[in-house]
């Protein structure tokens, strides 16, 4: 036994905070899922000619299975809870880089013979959704950590810091991507994602080796420990009994009485809708309306500030959670979010600057809120863990099943927005020969029948306003029911912490 201390303390001899190596990971899983994120469509769309129809099955059928593996993987590992969350991602992470390099190795060109086209289609659906799952190994087990490292919410809070740190630093390989992308000459492109996959393994496999030594550090301690209470407990009765596996339907049972996690879930799926809408109609706002008063510098100026902005703000509003408490920050942001949605409707969009303010804002606030939305899901964890008397928290089911409600709202978005513009103005997305025309086409011809059809400009500008207004007034009525905070929060994670402590001793005791 004292050898096995000796050797866990030689595994964890480094001196780098278990803060700083927990962000670290979201360095090396965002420099390439940020790559594969803005190349893939283009990728199998324009360099490998796949047709619209396999694309859009493919991506229907993607849609199904992101929403299913979640709770699928979260599940498992709670049927597999022997393995700890670093002992699966150090397993799954040769197949993410797998898949993560499959669309880079694939013929191209006019002349492909039908079975080749087949499996070309079979190649988009099988490395979009394999690449996917094997990112949600990863994602859920390093959202899962966050519950599992630490308790209160300092410490919480200090973890996500160190996430939008390195997350805002994973963002540059974005940047760097531009220099060598080229659709005619791919050769740059897969030496600098080869590379890229290289840096982020080495990176991941270092980092996960280093907490996992730290694992077994502190859980050599608690052997010595419960070794000496085993000592003091001879020839008394068991103190706790083996909790009986719950099954999966049991755990739905009790989640459906977890309120507080159904009015999470209720604002998080508005929350994800909202992050989803400004990614996908971005550019169509700036197109509309900004185009004839911006230059394009400025255009793709606004668009990295969009990108990078959130992970640096979200350091700002992780110190205000340490000061005020998380509940309270996400429901100053839905004020701010509604208090400037109200204000740019009634500036009206004829003031240009205002506009590029407006626009850049809503996205950092907005994706802001979302990367604080954790550590609530780590309270909900507690909560769960406490009301449930659970002997082991179920960290990465409960982020599982989150995402499993609220990942309809990445589909939501583009329908409703599509449709929305497509009842304002006349303008369809999917149709742009001849839109300028056709839009004020549209416009003229229908001013004096519909009273209600705007000109596409117009019809952006609401959108653009009435869409944030909308979430907002949505997520302060749900956030208003939501009551994990303040003393009942306190009194969860103060029962938490005494009660795994106390389950830890006893087990090993007995």
């Amino acid at each position: 036994m004292g050898s096995r201390v000796c050797d866990c303390r030689l595994a964890v001899s480094t001196g780098v905070p278990t803060a700083v190596l927990y962000g670290s990971l979201s360095l090396f899983v965002s420099i390439l899922h940020n790559v594969f994120l803005l190349y893939y469509v283009e990728t199998f769309v324009s360099v490998y000619k796949i047709d619209k129809l396999s694309f859009w099955v493919g991506e229907t059928v993607f849609l199904i299975w992101n929403s299913l593996n979640d709770p699928l993987f979260g599940w498992l590992n709670v049927l597999f809870s022997s393995f700890s969350q670093i002992n699966v991602v150090e397993v799954s992470l040769p197949l993410h880089y797998n898949f993560f390099l499959s669309p880079l190795y694939r013929r191209s060109g006019p002349q492909i013979s039908s079975p080749e086209v087949v499996l070309k289609r079979l190649a988009f659906l099988v490395c979009l959704c394999l690449y996917d799952g094997f990112l949600t190994v990863v994602d859920l087990n390093h959202n899962a950590l966050l519950a599992d490292l630490a308790v209160s919410a300092y410490d919480r809070t200090r973890l996500n810091f160190h996430c939008s740190l390195f997350s805002a630093l994973g963002s540059l390989s974005v940047f760097l991507s531009y220099c060598v992308w080229d659709k005619g000459d791919f050769y740059s492109f897969r030496l600098f994602c080869v590379a890229l996959a290289a840096v982020s393994a080495l990176g991941f496999t270092a980092v996960s080796r280093l907490l996992k030594g730290r694992f077994q550090k502190e859980a050599c301690l608690r052997q010595d420990e419960a070794l000496k209470l085993k000592e003091l407990s001879i020839g008394q009765s068991p103190l706790t009994q083996q909790e009986k596996p719950v099954t999966l339907g049991e755990y739905l049972r009790q989640l459906s009485k977890h309120r507080n996690f159904m009015w999470f879930a209720s604002m998080n799926l508005v929350q994800v809708f909202h992050c989803h809408f400004n990614n996908n109609f971005f550019p169509l706002f700036l197109e509309h309306l900004l185009s004839d008063s911006i230059s394009a510098s400025t255009g793709s100026i606004l668009l990295g500030i969009s990108y990078i902005a959130p992970h640096l703000n979200n350091l700002y509003f992780l110190t205000l959670c340490q000061r005020y408490g998380v509940y309270a920050v996400i429901r100053w942001l839905f004020l701010v979010k509604l208090a400037l949605s109200v204000a740019m409707l009634l500036a009206g969009a004829d003031q240009v600057y205002l506009l590029c303010i407006f626009i850049a804002s809503n996205r950092v606030f907005t994706e802001g809120t979302c990367k604080l939305l954790n550590l609530v899901i780590t309270d909900l964890v507690d909560e769960d863990f406490v009301v449930n008397q659970r002997q082991q928290a179920a960290s990465a089911l409960l982020f599982g099943m989150v995402a499993l409600v609220t990942k309809p709202g990445q589909t939501f978005a583009p329908l409703i927005g599509t449709w929305l513009l497509c009842v304002y103005t006349g303008y369809d997305i999917f149709e742009r020969n001849s839109i300028q025309d056709s839009a004020a086409a549209m416009a003229s011809a229908v001013s004096g029948q519909a009273g209600f059809t705007v000109p596409l400009r117009q019809g952006c500008f609401y959108l653009l306003v009435f869409v944030p207004i909308s979430c907002a007034l949505l997520q302060l009525l749900a956030w208003s029911r939501f009551t994990l905070h303040g003393r009942r929060l306190q009194g969860v994670k103060a029962q938490r912490q005494g009660t795994q402590h106390r389950h830890l001793m006893d087990v090993k005791a007995i």
